[in-house]
């Protein structure tokens, strides 16, 4: 039926008058969803237990006060004063325990009193998280990867120095370095560095911390295999995964002196990928590290310039422009097969980008290394705490895939926001029972039903 023009257009001409009321009115219903899933997991408790004694004192209490920074983080505040827009919100207050919140300025001075005691607690905690994922998954095998991200600070911060900062290089800057498992989609492991510290040599104490972590949280896992670039490509690196026994793929550099040009200017046969892939294995003896690694050389066909075309120095300009890289390698695996498996480090990329835009880790709030470093670890437990409760919604794919893709289809938190976190509603108690009034939209109503049922609570 074809409805009139006058029944679908309306005439607005005076502006809305405004009111403020207290009248249970929210911006955030969905808090009320991860509240759910919250004492399903137990983690009042477990940050209770695991931060109560050891985090700085204050007249709130520590589980609120950190369950206070997780809902900040969550509903897309990306600074301490941001605090004070979620200041009389019902739903904010009652999923941190709280009758009143702080101010912003309680939570500078009770963040400026972290040390490095109180950041490792924090550590612990997202330990606990993600091992419960992970061991809901039954795993048999771990896929690691590992690196390292720019987040740029004031020249006044402590702790920043200015280094590996391409995009503004006079900038002092942190370089944190994180653990993504692949197949869970978590971040096991987050470590705050100062700016000028090299990847790949700073990382190994980070290393052996994350492989101890897994052998005590996971010990049913059987086997570990990292994925790293090519700043990890480091003799003490390779022996500790050695000692680890644990798998590796690593990025290989062209150094002169490993004669990786010089290998790729002799070879004459290549094996096919795919098209304008190919590839070739060869067995390289490195003296000085007093090692032998079995390493895969490839090139890539392409149609521009580009810093890594040796092209030029090595055949014909007529064969075409290709670019090379190799990796280094214990696994067992083929050609074809290493390289999709190299391919799904880029996930970990889009992780950083997701962390970095949707969960403020990139904010500096403090002018304390250890103020920052608990920053970055909230934003990595708020992070983990979205993607746990999706994977308590969803069933896991059963396939496991050459990239070693994440086994759940998980929504950027942009998207969450929008379909339920931030959504308006009113809490009201008629006949003295909490209520949460999110209107009559039947998507909106689908959501929350799903989710509730799906959680154990009913609607």
């Amino acid at each position: 039926m074809r409805l009139s023009r006058s029944l679908l257009r309306r005439r607005v001409n005076a502006p809305c008058a405004f009111r403020f009321e207290d009248q249970g009115l929210t911006s955030f219903s969905g808090l009320e969803l991860v509240r759910l899933f919250l004492v399903r997991l137990d983690l009042p408790r477990r940050l209770r237990d695991g931060l109560h004694r050891r985090l700085p004192k204050s007249d709130y209490s520590v589980v609120g006060l950190s369950l206070l920074l997780i809902a900040l983080l969550l509903t897309g505040g990306r600074r301490i004063s941001h605090l004070r827009m979620l200041q009389h919100d019902p739903i904010v207050a009652r999923f941190c325990g709280l009758q009143r919140l702080p101010t912003d300025r309680s939570m500078s001075r009770w963040l400026a009193q972290f040390d490095a005691v109180h950041v490792d607690a924090l550590q612990q905690v997202n330990e606990q998280v993600t091992a419960e994922v992970i061991r809901a998954l039954d795993l048999r095998r771990l896929t690691l990867d590992v690196d390292g991200s720019v987040v740029s600070t004031g020249m006044s911060v402590a702790g920043a120095r200015r280094g590996y900062n391409p995009h503004r290089r006079k900038v002092p800057s942190y370089f944190p370095i994180t653990a993504y498992e692949a197949q869970s989609g978590l971040l096991l492991r987050v470590e705050n560095r100062p700016g000028n510290i090299h990847d790949g040599h700073a990382s190994l104490t980070f290393l052996e911390a994350l492989i101890a972590q897994v052998r005590a949280d996971l010990p049913d896992i059987r086997h570990l295999e990292f994925r790293l670039d090519g700043a990890f490509f480091l003799r003490e690196i390779l022996e500790c995964l050695d000692r680890a026994g644990a798998e590796y793929a690593v990025k290989v550099p062209f150094w002169r002196w490993l004669d990786l040009r010089e290998r790729i200017a002799y070879q004459k046969r290549w094996h096919r990928v795919s098209e304008g892939l190919d590839y070739f294995e060869t067995s390289m003896g490195i003296d000085p590290w007093q090692r032998r690694e079995r390493v895969l050389i490839y090139r890539k066909r392409v149609f521009h310039a580009t810093a890594k075309n040796y092209q030029l120095d090595l055949f014909d300009p007529d064969d075409g422009t290709w670019e090379y890289s190799a990796i280094a390698t214990n696994k067992t695996l083929t050609g074809p097969a290493l390289w999709q498996f190299m391919a799904g480090r880029g996930t970990h990329e889009k992780v950083y980008g997701e962390l970095k835009t949707g969960f403020a880790f990139d904010s500096v709030p403090s002018l304390k290394l250890h103020a920052n470093s608990a920053w970055q670890l909230f934003s990595v437990l708020a992070f983990n705490l979205s993607r746990a409760m999706q994977a308590s919604l969803a069933a896991p794919h059963a396939v496991t895939t050459a990239k070693r893709a994440a086994r759940f289809c998980y929504r950027s938190i942009r998207t969450l926001r929008f379909e339920w976190l931030n959504r308006a509603g009113r809490l009201i108690r008629p006949n003295g029972k909490t209520t949460l009034d999110v209107g009559c939209a039947p998507t909106v109503r689908k959501h929350f039903t799903f989710i509730a049922s799906t959680l154990g609570f009913s609607t």
